[in-house]
């Protein structure tokens, strides 16, 4: 088990990736790396910023100069991680329904992308770490020890997504949400800049109607066979 030091789980929204990366990174003793935070934490800044979303070179620009720290958790929440922008901590913000209707569009310009993957692979070549995103297989950690790709239908993961929602008193449309993930899921797939997609050697795995537990046992008996 030792040689297996970097880890990559990729997938669309909600199929579960977060909580596996978690629970296996806890298991494992490693650090958990959930990368799309720092793609919603610069989508809550241009929200706050009130930039056009069509305005590339200003997205871009925020991107390049914008501080997003990612610490271990300093509240007892729920939640996996600190997640700061600037100084302030926005881990929950960043999970708003307007975040989740306009991340695709910020992650998908080449400029946020290669400012974002440069602390990225820094954090991965450090070791010891279970990355979680939607092409750290494919771009970000091509060379990770071993890869998954974790994936699940729409109708699961929106019905995962308004329930946690519910769970933190937030209000929630599931038809909303059910249409805000089919329209990302169309642009991560199709972008020209790293496309949601599984690497080639990846393990595929689906999650429906599975227990979070036992996806990890899967995980896990796939990563100690390795």
């Amino acid at each position: 088990m030792s040689v297996i030091s970097t880890i990559a789980i990729d997938g669309p929204a909600a199929s579960g990736k977060s909580t596996l990366g978690k629970k296996l990174a806890d298991k494992l003793g490693y650090l958990f790396f959930d990368t799309g935070l720092m793609y919603r934490a610069l989508t809550w800044a241009v929200l706050c910023e009130q930039l056009e979303l069509s305005n590339e070179t200003a997205v871009s620009n925020l991107a390049a100069t914008i501080e997003i720290d990612i610490r271990t958790p300093s509240q007892a929440d729920g939640r996996n991680c600190d997640i700061l922008v600037n100084g302030e901590d926005v881990t929950w913000q960043i999970r708003s329904p307007e975040v989740d209707a306009n991340v695709s569009v910020v992650s998908a310009y080449p400029g946020v992308r290669t400012a974002m993957m440069v602390l990225q692979r820094r954090i991965g070549h450090r070791g010891r770490v279970v990355m979680v995103g939607r092409d750290i297989g494919t771009v970000v950690m091509p060379d990770a020890d071993i890869k998954f790709y974790l994936d699940a239908s729409l109708d699961e993961r929106a019905r995962r997504r308004y329930e946690e929602l519910l769970l933190r008193g937030q209000e929630a449309d599931l038809h909303e949400i059910t249409q805000a993930m089919r329209l990302r899921d169309q642009i991560d797939s199709t972008r020209q800049v790293a496309p949601l997609r599984p690497a080639e050697d990846a393990i595929i795995l689906n999650s429906d109607g599975l227990e979070a537990d036992q996806v990890l046992q899967q995980v896990l008996d796939l990563v100690n066979s390795a």
